[in-house]
């Protein structure tokens, strides 16, 4: 397995291009100068001796090197060591509520950002544990698998955004639904769930569907996002200016926090609720809950040490750009011999 240390560097490959354009701009200057000394073809008949092939060939060892400087800058490491690690920890499925009232901002800067730094919290305090995410609106949709992979987890989360789930509205069972049968069917444990929403449900029954899922063994903590006393929702006209939903009779639509759906639901499962606060740790008592939960033996495969390669490809850039010094742009008379590189010296001389 290989994987960079600073993969960022790759867009010096953006420099490759200018040093083509380089090349073929220098090619260009010396064929006019030149044609400055007489009619093209009877010059370069006096100096036959210079290959267009062995130019090209030497910009190319040039580029190549540098290619190689650039990804040994971004240094790849190598996994040289493949085992078996076991691992205790639960099974955590987090579903985000990314409904239109998540954009309101009675939590700086919005409820969805906050969900989305909560998320990313959550998963930076993982110690074994295997993490799913699952977005939701008027329906729930899984955007992890449950996965050890907490860099895969921490990647996706940061796109977590109003909008993913095409389906408007709300709808938090259907979120419990879909962790239900995300979840390995064993004894009834090891299983927990968090859901980060405002809490305003318009098109199930999620304390019922809560209830079934408590007699599967699975403990949900709800963390609500906004105020009490509710925030007007941000829209994008179609002129692309920010303004706010409003009623048919044109006053505001004011988004507040559910907190009594939330508070059942945690409590139908024995899990907990947290009003989340700006500037407040408002996972400490879900982390503390996780850590008394009982857990489980499961192995993954992963790699366990990696070392860094960057000094080959630099010890290669190094023999490209020796072998450029050393190669001149006289013609070869063996080469020549062969059609290709007599069509490209013919060329040449037109």
């Amino acid at each position: 397995m290989i994987k960079f240390a600073h993969p960022e560097y790759f867009s010096y490959f953006l420099i490759l291009p200018l040093l083509v354009g380089a090349l073929w701009f220098a090619w260009f200057l010396r064929k006019n100068s030149i044609r400055s000394f007489g009619e093209l073809s009877s010059v370069l008949a006096l100096v036959d001796r210079r290959s267009r092939v062995k130019y090209w060939l030497r910009g190319g060892l040039v580029i190549l090197a540098f290619a190689l400087l650039i990804t040994a800058y971004a240094n790849p490491l190598v996994g040289s060591k493949f085992e078996e690690v076991t691992r205790t920890g639960i099974d955590l499925i987090v579903a985000v509520d990314v409904s239109a009232s998540m954009r309101a901002e009675d939590i700086q800067p919005s409820r969805i950002s906050a969900a989305r730094k909560e998320v990313q919290n959550l998963i930076n305090n993982l110690k074994g544990d295997r993490i799913g995410i699952i977005v939701f609106a008027g329906d729930a949709y899984t955007q992890l698998p449950l996965t050890s992979d907490y860099s895969a987890a921490m990647m996706l989360s940061d796109v977590i955004d109003v909008g993913m789930a095409p389906t408007p509205g709300t709808a938090i069972a259907s979120a419990v639904d879909l962790a239900r049968s995300s979840f390995e069917k064993e004894e009834g444990k090891y299983k927990a769930m968090v859901i980060i929403t405002d809490g305003e449900n318009h098109e199930d029954d999620p304390v019922s569907s809560a209830a079934s899922a408590a007699q599967e063994g699975i403990v949900i903590h709800t963390i609500g996002m906004g105020s009490l006393e509710g925030a007007p929702v941000p829209e994008s006209s179609a002129r692309g200016q920010n303004t706010y939903k409003k009623q048919a009779d044109g006053s505001l639509v004011m988004s507040s926090l559910d907190s009594e759906t939330l508070k059942d639901i945690a409590e139908v499962t024995n899990g907990t609720f947290t009003q989340a606060l700006s500037g407040r740790d408002n996972l400490a008592t879900v982390f503390e809950n996780i850590e008394r939960m009982e857990k489980k033996e499961y192995g993954t495969k992963q790699f366990t040490d990696y070392e860094a390669r960057f000094q080959y490809l630099i010890i290669m850039a190094l023999i490209l750009l020796i072998s450029e010094i050393f190669l001149s742009e006289t013609r070869n008379r063996f080469l020549s011999r062969f059609s290709i590189f007599a069509v490209n010296d013919e060329r040449r001389r037109d």
